[in-house]
């Protein structure tokens, strides 16, 4: 104890004591510094390999869709097109794959899936910008292909589920090893790709074609009709939209100058205290948006019956002639799109959103961002092809159910008529639009039909 005790107090004469509570504080400090740097590096890379496999699972979808699409395409320009973009999408759904910690040789199968889609694709692609027709063999191993595609896409739909109620972490596959994640994904055998080998050929060199796409927000807001206006008049035009007897307060919001259409904003409080967003246009002061928020338990409404009530409601705004395309439903409220119609051919650029509640049809929103950039009197162009012309260039599998007329927009903000037909092969729906002018086929959309609404890719 003497010994100990002497042994203190040569340490405080020589202030070693002092020096070695600082270097133990130096020492706990760094490992706590250490300790935080390794969670925040295990955490970027969970982060990081996350986004990475959900690239992939965007990647792997569009692989499906674009395989679908090039099962009807009927032209060589549309069919090189799509085998484009199945290309492409190939590329960088084997791109995000190889991110994960997963060793190769544990997803062999899955990588060499991808790389003979995109291989396959990148030579059918070639044939028709060369305007060579592709066989029935080819179209049957795009078939087999596209099979394969839907089963992948299926799995690493369920490993997402699995991912985003943690049943498993990235961490712990880099542990464990891959084994259990390989024996979910790996499921695509290794004769299935056989038969293709002999069709892949190297070529130099590709040309790229932009999609066709929607487009709302012309530079050109051709819709937006009117002089501009003060807050006061905006006030004015919300209060007879509204209704002054249904207005319990109404607030103003502000101007929202940089928005795609420059608004005035407000906030109206209903007389049943339900609340109430709603946008007015500073030029012409037409009504871009509005949305009510109120929770819908019960479902009453029929989507035919939502319809009826939102045509009903355009016409009493001022909306002529609208046509439902397409619709959402969710949590008790339905979205339509509508489309403007002239002469009996839809206008696709000229789009309005309405949303109905189904439990009493009171329309809660309304969004006119297309057709206000977009509605104007079209001058067709003469039709050089007729529809029965335009028929017989579609793909002989395709079981008609529809046709007409539509504009359809373009990336490059232009326009172009086309003879639209809907039809089916086999469990898919399809919609293919045809240039009435020189007969080509200009996009090819997958319809989804879904309990909750008809969307398209």
């Amino acid at each position: 104890m003497n010994k100990l005790q002497d042994w203190k107090e040569r340490l405080k004469k020589g202030h070693m004591l002092s020096v070695i509570c600082v270097l133990l504080i130096i020492v706990v400090a760094l490992g706590i510094l250490l300790y935080q740097r390794q969670r925040q590096y295990r955490q970027a890379s969970e982060n990081s390999y996350n986004m990475a496999f959900y690239e992939l699972v965007d990647y792997v979808q569009n692989v499906e869709t674009y395989l679908a699409k090039s099962l009807i395409s009927s032209t060589s320009e549309h069919g090189a097109e799509t085998l484009t973009h199945l290309w492409r999408e190939a590329n960088l759904a084997q791109s995000y794959l190889a991110r994960l910690p997963i060793e190769s040789q544990e997803l062999e199968n899955t990588e060499k899936f991808l790389n003979q889609v995109s291989d396959y694709s990148y030579s059918l692609s070639r044939k028709n910008i060369y305007h060579e027709n592709l066989t029935q063999e080819d179209l049957n191993n795009l078939k087999d292909l596209h099979s394969y595609s839907v089963e992948l896409e299926n799995t690493l739909n369920q490993l997402s589920e699995d991912l985003n109620n943690g049943r498993f972490s990235w961490g712990e596959l880099t542990k464990k090893g891959t084994i259990a994640f390989a024996q979910q994904v790996d499921n695509i055998s290794k004769e299935s790709f056989s038969n293709l080998e002999e069709n892949f050929h190297e070529y130099s060199g590709l040309i790229y074609d932009g999609a066709f796409s929607e487009h709302l927000t012309n530079h050109e807001k051709v819709g937006l009709t009117g002089e501009e206006i003060e807050e006061e008049k905006a006030r004015e035009i919300v209060e007879k939209f509204m209704g002054k007897d249904n207005i319990k307060e109404i607030t103003s919001l502000g101007f929202s100058e940089n928005a795609v259409i420059p608004v005035y904003d407000f906030s109206i409080t209903k007389q049943d205290d339900i609340n109430t967003q709603i946008s007015i246009s500073k030029k012409g002061g037409h009504i871009v948006y509005t949305n009510t928020n109120r929770e819908v338990n019960t479902e009453i409404i029929s989507q035919e019956e939502a319809d009826q009530k939102a045509k009903a409601y355009l016409e009493e705004k001022g909306f002529k002639n609208m046509k439902e395309t397409y619709y959402l439903k969710q949590e008790g409220i339905v979205t339509i799109n509508y489309a403007a119609t002239q002469e009996d051919v839809i206008l696709y650029p000229d789009l309005i959103k309405v949303k109905v509640a189904l439990d009493n049809g009171e329309i809660l929103g309304i969004e006119t961002t297309g057709y206000l950039n977009n509605h104007k009197q079209r001058k067709f162009p003469k039709t050089k092809i007729t529809q029965e012309e335009a028929k017989k260039s579609l793909n002989k599998n395709l079981e008609l159910k529809s046709e007409g007329l539509a504009m359809i927009p373009t990336k490059w903000q232009t326009e172009i008529l086309c003879y639209e037909f809907k039809g089916k092969v086999e469990e898919k729906e399809f919609l293919v639009y045809i240039n009435v002018e020189n007969g080509r086929e200009e996009d090819i959309l997958i319809i989804h039909n879904t309990p909750n609404g008809t969307l398209t890719m």
